[in-house]
């Protein structure tokens, strides 16, 4: 249910302000209910078809302006769990 309503905010980007679409859909939604879902999620298939998912909601055009190596400031805790 989280990842559909990530996938239905992250939609409304080139509609509404992108602080605003970023900040519900990143700092709200990932960051606070989907990453602790993620986390409790033991390591594994599952754990990764459920990260891919989220990764693939993201906006192309958010990625296109940073320098290699480099991430939103709100992805930061999300690109830890990857790390791990």
């Amino acid at each position: 249910s989280l990842l559909q309503l990530l996938s239905n905010v992250l939609l409304w980007d080139g509609i509404v302000q992108e602080d605003t679409v970023r900040d519900l859909g990143l700092s709200k939604l990932l960051n606070r209910y989907l990453l602790l879902n993620l986390l409790n999620t033991p390591p594994g298939l599952d754990n990764i078809e459920k990260c891919n998912k989220v990764v693939a909601c993201f906006p192309e055009r958010w990625f296109q302006d940073l320098k290699s190596g480099s991430t939103l400031p709100e992805l930061l805790n999300f690109c830890q769990h990857l790390l791990q």
